[in-house]
């Protein structure tokens, strides 16, 4: 059980340090002038995942972990999109 609990803040930190680095990334292309939108869904595709992770983590329902990997699944779809226009 510790090591899950151990996991599950591992995952939360990653989380963190991600929601810092695209305000960072987002704030740099701003600047320049580039479209901030593909790297938003990619982060949303990247942290749906870390989500499904920690759920897995913690013993979460099945149908949570489902629900972030599907998550995961459309900002991808989302995210490729943009990026083929």
């Amino acid at each position: 059980m510790a090591d899950a609990v151990v996991g599950t803040t591992l995952v939360d930190l990653i989380l963190a340090a991600m929601a810092i680095e695209l305000v960072v990334l987002r704030a740099l292309r701003a600047r320049r002038g580039g479209r901030a939108v593909t790297l938003a869904w990619n982060f949303a595709a990247g942290a749906c995942l870390l989500l499904a992770l920690r759920g897995a983590l913690a013993d979460a329902a099945p149908a949570w972990i489902a629900a972030a990997l599907a998550g995961a699944l459309v900002a991808h779809a989302l995210d490729l999109r943009a990026r083929l226009r």
